[in-house]
């Protein structure tokens, strides 16, 4: 699949396409009785929804539930970035038994000779240190979204203070 050449031809098959994927998602939402939310751009930048009720109220039902999700991880301990680098931890702990098992073969079979590099090893590091910025960016990413959502203009209510 590529993208329509045509301008014209693009916008005539994105108005068709977009009438026929909000038919789709009514169609969906009256069958299974789910709220559905469909956003999309167009190929102009001009927004286009369609939701069973509002989509707005969609969106802020769905932010509200993934919060309440990050938050009963966080209290239940879980961290998908904690987990990830706990899993790839081991993995290099492996690695790196490995390389030395490695290392010593060769300097007891080949004594004083210079250790051959190992490419397949030096790839799955590589590929280790890749899993390990790509996770550090969507940690810093999701931490970043939970700073936003904290309102400085809320105080919290003054507790009654009971009188003895």
């Amino acid at each position: 699949m590529k993208i329509i050449e045509s301008e014209r031809a693009r916008t005539v098959s994105f108005s068709k396409r977009k009438k026929t994927l909000f038919e789709d998602a009514k169609k969906f939402a009256t069958q299974t009785g789910a709220v559905v939310g469909v956003m999309l751009f167009s190929p102009g930048g001009k927004p286009c929804s369609y939701g069973s009720t509002s989509i707005e109220e969609i969106i802020e039902n769905f932010l509200k539930v993934k919060l309440e999700d990050r938050q009963r991880d966080y209290v239940e301990g879980k961290s998908n970035g904690f987990e990830a680098l706990e899993d790839l931890h081991k993995e290099l702990q492996t690695c790196n038994e490995k390389e030395k098992k490695r290392v010593l073969m060769h300097k007891i079979l080949h004594p004083g000779s210079e250790i051959p590099r190992d490419k397949h090893m030096e790839d799955q590091k590589l590929a280790m240190k890749l899993r390990v910025e790509k996770i550090k960016k969507e940690t810093q990413n999701s931490i970043l979204v939970e700073h936003l959502k904290f309102d400085l203009n809320v105080a919290p209510e003054p507790e009654d203070e009971e009188e003895s």
